[in-house]
């Protein structure tokens, strides 16, 4: 196999069993890797494709709390339609290298943010989901990423884990069907596109069971945070090395990004373990498990 196809097979191996354990975070891990070798016009309706398979089996293993959330998610389903029809275009017209950068540039807050784990609960959920979907539509349509917002907004609203992951299914689902529509209406699919899909399947056939299997001996809030860390660096470092190609700064301003993402990971990591010793020590049996941090 070519070495961008092998790495593909890799990534997106890791990607699958991640989203098993968790119920999201396939393209969040495999875009960013994925970006170093294909542009986001060859890479998003394979992966659009992909994940419609994904979400739609990520929903069915939920489907029990769908009647639960459903009402609750229903204003940002309805954003998500105007979001992708505007993402889909600037996908179709955008120039590779700069919409790179541009997925880089957003990411990488969206990513730091769920890992420095910020919450603020929103009261008027109601009011501000139409236009949150709107911004998460156009955000998946051009990058094919929802996850780090969709996670911050459910955790910080209070959602248990099974309604978290009926939710989450349903949201990812209905926006990967609009959006591979859109792709097809704008002809952005191409035999490559294809046969970069077919690379991904096994992948998901085998990473996601495991993923589901392994995350019953996994503390998931540690998981998830390792994750994120793994993220924000190779985002990091995707980020310097288009900073360069396109000449938007010297070598070592370039690298001086890459070294602060680095610094701010690393604090927040501490912060995050420092966290979570504190609370084993503050528990009798030394577990974390039924307290909020394994939601």
């Amino acid at each position: 196999m070519p070495a961008d196809a092998t790495a593909l097979a890799l990534i997106t191996l890791l990607a699958a069993f991640v989203n098993g354990a968790l119920g999201y975070g396939f393209s969040s891990i495999t875009l960013p890797v994925a970006l170093l070798f294909y542009t986001n016009r060859l890479l998003n309706p394979a992966m659009v494709l992909v994940e419609v398979a994904v979400n739609g089996c990520t929903l069915f293993v939920s489907r029990r709390s769908i009647p639960q959330v459903w009402r609750r998610t229903s204003p940002i389903l309805v954003g998500l339609l105007p979001g992708i029809l505007v993402g889909s275009y600037i996908l179709f017209t955008a120039s590779p290298e700069r919409l790179k950068f541009a997925t880089f540039a957003v990411l990488l807050p969206l990513i730091l943010i769920q890992a420095g784990g910020i919450r603020r609960p929103i009261r008027a959920e109601g009011i501000v989901g139409f236009p949150f979907g709107a911004g998460v539509g156009l955000l998946y349509s051009v990058t094919t990423i929802s996850g780090p917002p969709l996670a911050v907004l459910l955790n910080n609203q209070g959602y248990v884990k099974d309604e978290f992951r009926a939710a989450l299914g349903l949201i990812r689902l209905t926006e990967s069907v609009m959006t591979a529509v859109s792709y097809y209406f704008l002809g952005l699919y191409t035999a490559k596109s294809l046969d970069i899909a077919g690379l991904i399947i096994p992948s998901i056939v085998i990473g996601i069971p495991l993923g589901s299997q392994a995350i019953r001996k996994l503390e998931p809030e540690t998981f998830r945070r390792v994750c994120m860390s793994f993220d924000a660096w190779i985002v990091g470092w995707g980020l310097s090395k288009l900073t360069r190609q396109l000449h938007l700064a010297g070598d070592r301003a370039s690298y001086a990004v890459f070294l602060a993402v680095i610094l701010i990971d690393a604090w927040l990591l501490y912060a995050f373990f420092s966290r979570r010793k504190r609370a084993v020590d503050a528990l009798p049996d030394g577990s974390l498990a039924g307290t909020a941090g394994s939601r």
